[in-house]
């Protein structure tokens, strides 16, 4: 690993960040250990799920498994062989872990298509607005993937979560201003930088901003959890349909918004309506479960479900959304008591 010599930013030395249904070489994931977020036997409850995550994800790529130590991996690799998951697929980096949600914590990956050549970004973590203490063990996470991987690596000087961000792989990034604009983030930027360094340092041309995140988001409103893009010009949006619902004013404020956006080819947006599953609530908490914390990986779509009358609905959307992918429901009804699922937990790492 080198800090990156680039005389200019990433996007001026030709580096993107592509769109998740770009091909992977590997997702990274930060396996879980700590019970601050799955507490007492919650966190033994939700393993099986993440282990089924794993093995589908190792169906068409290798995982990448960041573990707190040794005793970890150890154990890690016991639960893995007992549901006959391909080892050859599973890569460790062994570094002390404070939390699971690599999506915000982990190594953004840019590549340079013309050159072939891969580079990592290492953003700011400070959980989601100081929110989680300590994290200093997650923020050096980008740094030791990219010593793992021998890539150089650039870090812009501000705080940037994965969750925040979703990619057409184009030039067009969307986001929402809940988040991003929070005072609990970069107090210090105006909306205006901030795009600066959205453009520079993850190579985009374009920033669509949604307003605000669902019910139970601790993110203050990630955009992994409402808008999704699963094509150039297409988006998966989620809406509520009962007027009585807390989700139901900002899922319509940010379709309706979403509806007024252009393309930098003056395109509208493709928008399919994507249902909010039924309140999932779970010992009296409202989790912010969504159908759009989805990852897309070499193997499919990997959908989270709750056991919920709207599961149904959803995965049938989403197969019409991505023809000719499989579509992979898995049950996240303990994740998600940790308040995010499957697309939080990972960050995929292109193949060039």
């Amino acid at each position: 690993m080198s800090e990156s010599n680039f005389f200019s930013t990433p996007k001026d030395s030709g580096f993107t960040f592509p769109a998740e249904w770009y091909p992977h070489r590997a997702t990274w994931l930060t396996f879980p250990h700590n019970e601050a977020s799955w507490q007492g036997d919650r966190l033994a409850k939700m393993r099986p799920q993440y282990l089924n995550f794993i093995k589908a994800i190792s169906e068409g790529e290798n995982v990448g498994i960041i573990a707190n130590d040794e005793q970890l991996k150890s154990f890690i690799i016991a639960e893995l062989e007992k549901i006959n998951v391909d080892l050859n697929k599973i890569e460790f980096i062994i570094k002390p872990t404070n939390d699971a949600w690599c999506r915000d914590h982990g190594p953004a990956f840019l590549i340079n298509p013309e050159t072939k050549e891969k580079m990592i970004v290492d953003w700011g973590h400070n959980a989601w607005g100081g929110k989680y203490p300590p994290y200093d063990d997650d923020n050096r996470t980008p740094r030791a993937v990219a010593q793992y991987l021998g890539l150089p690596v650039v870090s812009p000087g501000i705080i940037m979560e994965g969750g925040s961000v979703d990619f057409n792989g184009a030039g067009t990034l969307l986001t929402s201003k809940s988040c991003l604009l929070n005072k609990n983030r970069n107090p210090h930027l105006s909306q205006a930088v901030i795009e600066e360094f959205l453009y520079s340092f993850y190579g985009v041309e374009q920033v669509l901003w949604v307003e605000d995140g669902i019910v139970g988001d601790d993110t203050d409103g990630h955009i992994d959890d409402t808008t999704r893009f699963v094509n150039e010009d297409t988006i998966v949006a989620c809406v509520e349909s009962d007027r009585n619902d807390e989700n139901y004013d900002v899922l319509n404020t940010n379709l309706n918004m979403l509806k007024d956006m252009r393309l930098p080819n003056g395109k509208q947006l493709n928008i399919i309506e994507l249902p909010m599953p039924k309140a999932v609530v779970i010992d009296g908490f409202r989790t912010p479960g969504s159908y759009a914390n989805f990852l897309i990986c070499n193997a499919g779509v990997i959908v989270p479900v709750f056991n919920n009358p709207n599961d149904t609905v959803a995965i049938d959307l989403l197969g019409q959304a991505f023809p000719g992918r499989k579509i992979i429901p898995l049950e996240a009804t303990e994740i998600i008591w940790g308040q995010g699922s499957f697309h939080c937990l990972s960050q995929q790492e292109p193949l060039v």
